[in-house]
């Protein structure tokens, strides 16, 4: 199996589009509010949060099922899962929100 063929199944590019939902509202957050410390988390944080876990289990199936059928491809698409994810964290721990 090719790693595109792989990419278009709904547990590969799902928790990316997860990641990228989470990366792009806090863009949206940023650009609307500016970076302010505020004493509870709002609205954005928790769907920020949830967009996360959300991912979590989507990317278990996706490494229970597909480890053992194509190894190397699902490696990559792993990979591509967590990358996605940390810069949508790290843009959180770059300011500082």
């Amino acid at each position: 199996m090719k790693l595109s063929d792989l990419m278009k199944r709904p547990s590969a590019f799902l928790p990316v589009a997860l990641s990228a939902a989470a990366f792009a509202l806090v863009l949206v957050h940023v650009a609307r509010f500016g970076i302010v410390r505020q004493a509870d988390e709002g609205t954005a944080a928790r769907i920020f949060q949830l967009l996360l876990v959300a991912q979590t289990p989507i990317m278990a199936f996706f490494a229970m099922k597909w480890l053992p059928r194509a190894p190397r491809q699902a490696v990559a698409v792993l990979a591509f899962q967590v990358a996605a994810a940390l810069a949508a964290v790290a843009l959180v721990l770059i300011l500082e929100m």
